[in-house]
């Protein structure tokens, strides 16, 4: 079956919960707000307010990321958004604001259990560069990890891999100071003004 990917609106946050809390809504969740608050902001965020505080992303115009579903089910999440409204990633003494371009960030992908290594990173990767081209982004930016051909363990690979994000088209700009798995952390771009975002 084919993997679709779609806007994560409100109407879908059932399906964002299931996969960013499969314990429960009461269980500790980051709630993909790590990179978006300030770490004062996102340390304040106690219990429910961290879902409340993603679910009124999802109620806005531009949704916070994008779901992909295989044969119905909800399988995996990719977050992304203008970096400018990333609280941590605008005060990142890791991951530098390289210029005054107005990029969208892609920060983090989910993908369920049972269904890895099967395209689907790959498939909201695309579904990203296509909604963010689609919401008037010019360039978009990504903060993977260089695995240096060696095999990373999956809790390390929500910024995902070089290897994919080179697959879709972006360029390494800088290798940053921060590290995922003592990896290396790479700033790349794709520059959606050229026409190659995918089909």
């Amino acid at each position: 079956m084919s993997i679709v990917v779609v806007p994560a609106t409100a109407d879908r946050f059932g399906d964002v919960a299931a996969l960013l809390a499969p314990r429960g809504p009461d269980a500790p969740a980051c709630w993909c707000l790590y990179y978006r608050c300030t770490s004062s902001q996102f340390n304040q965020l106690k219990g429910a307010e961290r879902p409340a505080a993603l679910r009124s992303l999802c109620e806005r115009e531009v949704a916070p990321g994008v779901l992909a579903y295989l044969d119905g089910q909800v399988v995996g999440w990719c977050a992304l958004g203008p970096r400018a409204e990333m609280g941590r990633l605008q005060r990142s003494r890791t991951i530098p604001v390289v210029d005054d371009t107005p990029v969208w960030s892609v920060v983090c992908f989910v993908v369920r259990p049972g269904f890895r290594r099967r395209g689907v990173a790959a498939a909201l990767l695309d579904g990203a560069i296509a909604y963010a081209a689609e919401h008037g982004a010019m360039v978009l930016e990504s903060y993977p990890i260089d695995t240096e051909g060696s095999r990373v363990s999956g809790a390390f690979l929500y910024v995902g891999t070089t290897s994919m994000f080179e697959r879709a088209g972006f360029v390494r700009v800088i290798e940053t100071s921060g590290h995922s798995a003592g990896r290396s952390r790479w700033l790349m771009r794709l520059d959606l003004a050229a026409g190659t975002t995918p089909t």
